[in-house]
């Protein structure tokens, strides 16, 4: 007899997220992508209950610019970090998830050690998702991680620019992987990405090894000239092979020097309180906007004033005038 499956109540979630049960942890994580009114009421209870043992993890972003061996990187990393004890969950923020089925998705089938580890959790951006919902889900879905065990978090930033900015807000330690041939790659890369960095990892290093040398003082050059975010920090320059697996434990204790140093001077749990802040203004804005277009009255008005701004028979100004006005009264 066929019939609705009865979905899990907000304990029962919470209870076999607390033990770690895969296929829990995986429905309070669709429950949190859904963009179901009904079920963002029930997935916030369930944050609400999972928050108080969230936090512990040490949470790390990864981006890297084309080719650089990302999905090599990050599942030797993985392999590395749990055979060392540790439980770690890989997640993704990519806008475009929805066009073009995002990198993780392949990845996740070249990953096919690290997926397969009971001590391993990878999971792609929501699909058909725009970035600020991508970027909320993947922050919540952290927390259910965190509550569920995994002390190691690894975000990967797929997509390029505001993603990285994004994913630098919600972890402790941003990481850069670049390829050697630093003169050409400076060209391409933006200012602000080395900006966010906390470390620069020059990978494939046993495939570029005569460029190295020159890489190494090509980035440490340009992270000089930068401000550093910390007093206590200035972003190191390393070398590590992803394919190899060379230099990752070297790569994970400067990670974890930082997480010391940042844990006493205060400054990790500082970054963290930043972080909220600036998620909550992030979360206002975006609630605002959806609230905005979904307007009744706004979406009445909406197409006659864009076609009379896009005619210059109106001003930007007026229209907006208008539209809030339509907006405040309905």
């Amino acid at each position: 007899m066929s019939g609705t499956v009865r979905q899990p109540t907000v304990d029962e979630l919470f209870e076999g997220v607390r033990i770690c049960d895969r296929a829990f942890i995986g429905r309070a994580i669709t429950l949190i992508e859904s963009r179901n009114p009904a079920h963002q009421e029930k997935a916030q209870s369930l944050l609400h209950k999972l928050l108080p043992y969230s936090g512990e993890a040490q949470r790390v972003g990864i981006s890297g610019v084309p080719g650089v061996g990302k999905s090599t990187f990050i599942e030797n990393l993985g392999m590395w970090l749990v055979a060392e004890g540790h439980q770690v969950a890989v997640l993704a923020v990519d806008p475009s998830s929805g066009r073009t089925g995002g990198s993780i998705l392949g990845d996740k089938t070249r990953m096919e050690q690290l997926s397969a580890s009971e001590k391993a959790f990878i999971r792609p951006s929501p699909s058909s998702g725009v970035l600020g919902g991508v970027a909320r889900a993947t922050r919540e879905t952290i927390v259910v991680l965190e509550a569920a065990g995994f002390d190691t978090v690894l975000v990967e930033t797929v997509g390029t620019g505001q993603s990285e900015t994004m994913v630098a807000d919600m972890v402790d330690f941003f990481l850069v992987l670049m390829l050697p041939g630093a003169g050409d790659e400076l060209q391409g890369i933006k200012k602000g990405i080395l900006e966010l960095a906390d470390m620069v990892a020059i990978n494939k290093a046993d495939i570029f090894a005569e460029k190295l040398k020159q890489a190494v003082r090509e980035y440490k050059s340009a992270l000089h000239i930068l401000t550093d975010a910390s007093p206590s920090w200035h972003p190191p320059v390393v070398t590590c092979s992803g394919l190899k697996g060379e230099g990752v434990p070297e790569l994970w204790g400067r990670i974890e020097k930082h997480r010391r140093i940042m844990s006493e001077s205060g400054e990790r749990e500082a970054r963290r309180r930043e972080q909220r802040l600036t998620w909550l203004d992030a979360q206002i804005r975006d609630r605002l906007l959806s609230d905005f277009y979904s307007n009744p009255a706004v979406k009445t008005s909406l197409s006659g004033l864009t076609n009379a701004v896009r005619a210059g028979e109106m001003t930007v100004s007026s229209a907006v005038a208008r539209l809030l006005k339509d907006f405040q009264r309905d």
